[in-house]
């Protein structure tokens, strides 16, 4: 998900979409937050680890 997010926060940047930008902004966030609760070990979607 963060991944997805840097790739679109960059196609938004090049093209001047800021719709993208927006959506990339929030995918990095959301897939930071996941990571974050995974690693301390908080069940993220029934799973132990969120990778």
């Amino acid at each position: 998900m963060i991944v997805l997010g840097l790739i679109l926060l960059i196609i938004g940047f090049l093209t001047g979409f800021s719709t993208l930008w927006t959506i990339g902004m929030i995918l990095v966030v959301i897939g930071l937050v996941l990571w974050v609760l995974g690693a301390a070990g908080h069940a993220v979607g029934g799973r132990k680890h969120y990778w």
